[in-house]
């Protein structure tokens, strides 16, 4: 017996993708609030490092900025600053996150945004044959082909994971 697919409702990030005829797999899951990547890893059956964090950070000019990152490392602000060519790189707040992206965090995914920011992948993630992203809401990934970041997002690669 076929099971049933659930139905999830279009998020500005499913019309981005749709809209650029990407190919896409919905993975709705429980969310878990501060539960971060590993419940989402864990409610998927997938490998935490192929599910990717979308996170808003800002240069030392408040300039927004998106970061993609494996679930299971965290970004070297130092390291990143020093390729992108800024004196500094920190996370933004999240109520200004969320004013830049439109998504809540634990929901932001990087197509569709409210506001047009440069994209940096950590070069690893490419590597992967599918990648697990937030589809715009919590609770929800798609998988795409890393690809796809490049291809949609312009994103410019950056090599500046650290182990969790």
């Amino acid at each position: 017996m076929l099971a049933k697919k659930e139905h999830v409702s279009e998020t500005p990030a499913t019309q981005f993708l749709r809209k650029n005829k990407v190919e896409f797999s919905e993975h709705p899951y429980s969310y878990e609030e501060h539960g971060g990547t590993a419940v989402s890893a864990r409610e998927l059956g997938v490998d935490e490092h192929a599910v990717v964090k979308t996170l808003v950070m800002q240069d030392e000019a408040a300039k927004p900025l998106i970061v993609l990152m494996h679930g299971d490392r965290k970004v070297s602000t130092k390291n990143l600053a020093r390729q992108i060519s800024c004196k500094s790189v920190e996370p933004c707040k999240p109520e200004i996150a969320q004013k830049h992206s439109g998504y809540l965090i634990g929901g932001t995914s990087p197509f569709g945004t409210r506001k047009v920011m440069p994209v940096y992948v950590e070069r690893g993630i490419l590597a992967l044959p599918k990648i697990y992203i937030n589809g715009g809401r919590r609770g929800y990934l798609v998988g795409i082909a890393p690809s796809v970041l490049e291809d949609c997002l312009n994103a410019k690669i950056v090599e500046c994971a650290i182990d969790e």
